[in-house]
């Protein structure tokens, strides 16, 4: 679990999406500090990068002497651990088979002092797969690095939830499976479907199984280096469950023109007993999103 929950101003799992937002966004801010919006954006990148397993991000997003510390229960006892940045960010490169994990903030609880050093208490829940794992209790030190804020230090307490409590939500699931496009980890789009699951783009040809599925999302990641992929919402048909997502990235096609796109879209998603997505077919609008490889998102 250790490798799964580290940096974060995490999250807390809600039954429907419009909850999760109003969580993710929720924060206490010091009244004589403007900075809340710069240091709000930092621990965002933090938490996503973390789930993502992105070591060179989370690298970017500390400084070069970050300190963590954690406590645990252990069969029955506490235990401590403290391991420098470089240390953790070891563990994630040298990690054979990461896997994702989603960290929502209940809220932010931020103090900031001359506009220098920000202090910020979070609690936190992990999941993975939709699956609610652990609540913790986050405090973090954040320091300027001239413009930048950093990440100097973290503390965290982690509290595994009891079985009954770790039952599979769809929304969390969603919110997990749209924060991987963005991983620059193929694979881990992959993960979120049945080893013989189907994702199919508009009238493509559908690819079939895992390596299919993560050669599309790669070729995504290919196209937009820094494309970020947002869960809006969940739709329940007849026809199984629509997850609608907004797609921005630049465009990085040697032969394109480096335009941003900002591009809706839905899956119909059919689920598997195992929670899986069995098959999955994209829908956007083709000639929207030629026009903005064009043009560019806002002419």
């Amino acid at each position: 679990m250790f490798l799964m929950s580290i940096l974060i101003v995490s999250c807390q799992f809600n039954q429907d999406k419009t909850q999760i937002s109003d969580k993710t966004t929720s924060k206490t801010v010091h009244p004589e500090s403007n900075e809340d919006e710069d240091i709000t954006a930092v621990l965002e990148k933090i938490l996503i990068a973390v789930g993502n397993k992105n070591a060179q991000e989370l690298g970017d997003l500390a400084t070069n002497n970050a300190t963590i510390g954690l406590t645990y229960l252990q069969d029955g006892a506490w235990m401590n651990k403290e391991l420098t940045i470089k240390e953790y960010l070891r563990k994630i490169v040298e990690n054979k088979n990461p896997k994702p994990i989603a960290e929502i903030a209940e809220g932010f609880d931020i103090y900031v002092s001359e506009d220098r050093l920000a202090m910020v208490k979070a609690e936190t829940f992990v999941s993975q797969f939709g699956v609610p794992k652990s609540r913790e209790v986050n405090n973090l030190l954040m320091i300027k690095e001239k413009d930048d804020w950093k990440l100097q230090s973290i503390a965290w307490t982690v509290h595994p939830l009891p079985e009954e409590e770790r039952k599979f939500n769809l929304n969390l699931f969603a919110h997990t499976y749209a924060q991987v496009w963005g991983s620059k980890r193929p694979e881990f789009v992959a993960m979120f479907f049945e080893e013989g699951g189907a994702l199919q783009v508009n009238d493509g040809d559908p690819a079939l199984g895992r390596n299919a599925i993560s050669d599309v999302a790669q070729s995504f990641m290919t196209q937009f280096p820094d494309m970020n992929v947002s869960f809006d919402s969940l739709v329940h048909k007849t026809n199984g469950v629509e997850f609608h997502w907004t797609l921005t990235g630049t465009d990085a096609d040697p032969n394109g023109k480096g335009h941003k796109v900002n591009i809706n879209g839905y899956e119909t998603w059919t689920m598997s007993e195992g929670n899986l997505i069995k098959d999955s077919k994209g829908h956007f609008s083709s000639d929207e999103y030629k026009r903005q490889l064009e043009f560019g998102s806002t002419n």
